[in-house]
């Protein structure tokens, strides 16, 4: 099996996820009491979501790097940055690191074409959404992605940072998703990324009139598939 590296704390109430995804998915392939070799790396969220909202993308990068670095040299074999914004800076954590990093992104499309979907609905923060690195990343896998409305953008992303990463779950954000979805769907999608790693906390599959593609569920479960491949 090989050693898993976590890049989390983005924030760590998703970090949660994939820690509870990589064991359970170790345990349903080995059996018994198995659980996964793993490594994490839990970072301060505030001073990370300072740095983004300021634009200082470098100094991002500059710190997940590190991380990076740190987990490769405790024997990580493989590493993650576990969350979609911050995978904006996953190429240049990978040319430093001297061990493969899974993008997200790639395990969400991976899943996307092997449905067959042809055009997809994205929800995540406003970088994950309005900004290139991402979709375009998507884009690559063979399918349209598209975005909500601007104000639907904004409430999307203000119900991530001002709920979702603190803990705070409410019936009417998850109400108000779960509308924006139904209206991506009217417009042609097939499915919605959940493109947010916290909005699994919030919304599933059961509350969207589309296939819900839960990202960090879908990124963990690569990277359990990758620990225990021959």
């Amino acid at each position: 099996m090989r050693t898993i590296g976590l890049i989390g704390g983005l924030s760590w109430e998703s970090t949660v996820i994939y820690y509870q995804i990589i064991n359970q998915r170790v345990r349903e392939r080995l059996g018994g009491s198995h659980s996964a070799d793993s490594l994490i790396w839990s970072v301060d969220y505030t001073t990370v979501e300072n740095l983004i909202f300021a634009g200082r993308w470098e100094e991002v990068s500059t710190l997940l790097t590190g991380a990076g670095g740190k987990l490769a040299d405790c024997g990580a074999e493989v590493l993650l940055i576990c969350s979609n914004t911050f995978s904006r800076v996953s190429d240049e954590v990978a040319r430093a690191v001297s061990v493969p990093v899974l993008h997200i992104a790639d395990a969400v499309g991976a899943e996307i074409r092997a449905r067959g979907m042809r055009k997809v609905g994205l929800l995540g923060t406003r970088f994950t959404m309005e900004q290139p690195f991402y979709r375009e990343r998507l884009a690559a896998h063979g399918f349209d992605v598209v975005v909500p409305r601007r104000e639907q953008r904004e409430l999307v992303h203000r119900v991530i940072f001002d709920e979702l990463v603190r803990g705070v779950i409410r019936d009417s954000s998850r109400d108000a998703y779960a509308q924006i979805i139904a209206d991506l769907a009217a417009d042609g999608a097939e499915g919605v990324i959940l493109g947010c790693t916290e909005i699994e906390l919030l919304i599933s599959e059961k509350d969207t009139a589309i296939p819900a593609l839960p990202s960090a569920r879908l990124h963990a479960e690569a990277a359990a598939g990758f620990a225990l491949a021959d």
